[in-house]
């Protein structure tokens, strides 16, 4: 089948490169002409472990091309996968320009029917407007369908979950348009759930919205921990034995990020709000959020004065095996370290490129992790990378001045951190103390 995704972003690169490897016949369409030539390189923008092997793969099997030509994308294509961002307006509400773009260059320049399907993240009616907006522009005399298909892939991890998904969800208001969506996903063999477009549209909100409530949750959770002796690993443990909670995003820490938690959860409360509902659980969720972020530096703040300290910030992009900085809650935290007087020195094996686009100057950054240690007065651990998870312990005490981490991740068992001479601080778990600190 003749696919065009539009958009070459995290999610549109995926799919289509997803695509063609099941074999189809795939052009991905862009208006960023470096992004484009990028490609057609075969230089992957993003990092996403095993999309470029699999992209020059399908490059050199003839299934796969980059154009920023709509009349070349458009010309002989069956399905139009619409994958452009949908950025968070100021109120919080999704931003459509770019859906709306999209739709009057396809009723530009398509010449033959297309099924038109939606896999950005928009409010619910947005499949309507597409379809009218396409209409509204359209040039030939020809048949316009639309449907939503939601994208549950993780950041990281994406390869892996458009093989391996745990469902593809289908909105469609016309049963044909339905099967033939589905078929296109038949050499997945994943399961497949069909319903109504404006149903599918909420489920993808609803989906990160209740996963952002698990993770809010269990972080006040370990906030109580903290207080009363108790150990938030245990607890999250003992909760995640019952199959009617299940033991995932029960992970405590410092806060979601990255470019769906953050945007989704605020766009819901509009959504909830343009039909007069208060949607209070939900505003908890994202308020909880945001203290969390900030909490690492304050527990810091309680122990050591930060004022001149050489800082070693381990970890920079929202979550491990991504450059991604969106939302990244290491924003907040160099943010705050640097408002304390600290000196940071900032590590990340991915991040560094796209971090320097949005912290500010006087950050030193490395990817050598025995570099941002040596000498440091206190280290913050931000995200779970396995070269931090995996690196010895006993390397904090060997190179920092002074052995003191704040662990916003509780990477370290308590029983290891135990047999070094270091004070670990973690969330919701006790501190491990074996000096007193000098400040």
């Amino acid at each position: 089948m003749n696919i065009t995704v539009v958009g070459t972003g995290y999610v549109g690169l995926v799919t289509g490169v997803g695509l063609a490897h099941i074999g189809h016949t795939v052009t991905c369409l862009d208006i960023d002409r470096d992004k484009i030539e990028q490609l057609q390189q075969g230089i992957v923008p993003i990092y996403e472990p095993g999309l470029a092997d699999m992209m020059k793969e399908a490059v050199q099997e003839e299934r796969l091309s980059f154009t920023t030509s709509p009349k070349q994308a458009y010309g002989k294509a069956n399905i139009i996968f619409l994958a452009v961002g949908t950025p968070p307006n100021p109120d919080g509400s999704a931003n459509l320009t770019y859906i709306a773009r999209a739709c009057e260059e396809i009723g530009e320049h398509i010449t033959e029917a297309v099924i038109v399907v939606t896999k950005s993240t928009v409010p619910v009616g947005t499949n309507d407007y597409i379809k009218k907006t396409i209409l509204q522009h359209l040039q030939a005399d020809v048949i316009v369908d639309v449907a939503s298909n939601p994208e549950f892939l993780r950041e990281g991890a994406g390869i892996h979950d458009f093989f391996h998904g745990d469902r593809i969800v289908i909105g469609a208001d016309c049963e044909e348009t339905a099967a033939i969506i589905e078929e296109i996903y038949k050499p997945l063999n994943i399961s497949i759930f069909k319903t109504d477009v404006r149903s599918t549209e909420l489920i993808k909100y609803a989906s990160n919205a209740f996963l952002a409530a698990k993770i809010s949750f269990i972080n006040e959770i370990s906030n109580i921990c903290e207080k009363v002796g108790a150990n938030i690993e245990d607890v999250a443990f003992g909760m995640g034995l019952d199959k009617r909670i299940g033991n995932q995003f029960l992970h405590a820490g410092i806060g979601y990020g990255g470019s769906c938690f953050p945007k989704d959860t605020n766009a819901l409360v509009q959504i909830a709000g343009n039909v007069h509902y208060d949607f209070q659980l939900l505003k908890a969720v994202i308020e909880v959020n945001n203290k969390q972020q900030a909490s690492l530096v304050k527990k810091a703040e309680r122990v050591i004065n930060l004022r001149g300290k050489k800082v070693a910030l381990l970890g920079l992009a929202f979550k491990p095996n991504t450059d991604d900085m969106r939302e990244a809650p290491s924003l907040v935290i160099a943010k705050q370290l640097l408002d304390a007087g600290a000196h940071i020195i900032a590590y990340d094996p991915q991040a560094i490129h796209n971090a320097r686009a949005v912290l500010p100057e006087s950050i030193v950054y490395t990817e050598d992790l025995d570099e941002a240690l040596t000498g440091a007065d206190a280290a913050f651990l931000v995200t779970e990378w396995d070269s931090i998870k995996q690196y010895p312990l006993a390397k904090y005490v060997q190179l920092m001045k002074n052995p003191l981490l704040f662990d916003g991740r509780n990477c370290y068992s308590l029983d290891a951190v135990e047999r070094y001479e270091m004070d670990y601080y973690s969330i919701g778990r006790a501190a491990v103390l074996r000096k007193k600190i000098s400040v």
